[in-house]
């Protein structure tokens, strides 16, 4: 049996705009607009698919009519749906530069040998891309995506190597809790929690 085609998470329907059907569209996508430039999207399940064409921009999210949305309702009705395309249709990036969609799953091992969990989200609150690193029975750990911090990312073998700096992976019950707390206050307003279609580079 073949493996499932993997997709990528373009967006999320945020509401409706106007009368005539059309959606207001929270864009993961570099540019906002190119959540168009990829073909027909369809829900996370696969069972709806939509050609989608944007129309315009207002107020942080891109507006768009989907294929066979008419009127205000129905529009409505799709609020909260994420929509999606086969990561094939993503165009190539430059070496060193990567989708959220790739580092998203990758296992995280230590340039000692040390597992250390996997990606379990990337987040860029201002300061620079960060992946989120987790591991059963241990808070999450919040590591730079910076050339001091990693050391290699090899997509086709599922690893990201990481070097081990001092303070950057500490299992101590008191400084977990605390980085416990702080990723909840960090990530208070991220929605951006689905593998999605923009690029990352290692910094510096």
């Amino acid at each position: 049996m073949a493996a499932p085609e993997r997709t990528v998470c373009l967006g999320v329907i945020v509401g409706a705009k106007g009368v005539r059907g059309e959606v207001r569209i929270k864009s993961f996508t570099q540019n906002p607009a190119d959540i168009g430039a990829y073909g027909p999207v369809s829900s996370a399940d696969g069972s709806r698919r939509w050609a989608l064409k944007v129309v315009g921009q207002a107020r942080g999210a891109v507006i768009a009519r989907l294929e066979g949305v008419a009127e205000r309702t129905a529009a409505e009705a799709l609020k909260g749906e994420r929509l999606f395309v086969p990561r094939a249709r993503l165009p190539a990036v430059a070496a060193g530069t990567y989708y959220h969609a790739d580092l998203v799953g990758l296992d995280v091992v230590l340039t000692t040998g040390e597992a250390k969990g996997r990606v379990v989200a990337v987040h860029n609150f201002g300061g620079g891309d960060i992946l989120e690193v987790g591991a059963a029975g241990r808070a999450t750990t919040m590591v730079p995506f910076s050339a001091a911090a990693i050391a290699a990312v090899d997509v086709g073998q599922g690893v990201i190597r990481v070097e081990p700096l001092p303070g950057l992976f500490d299992d101590g019950a008191e400084d977990a809790t605390e980085r416990t707390d702080e990723t909840e206050r960090t990530d208070e307003g991220d929605d951006n929690d689905c593998n999605d279609a923009t690029p990352v580079t290692r910094r510096g």
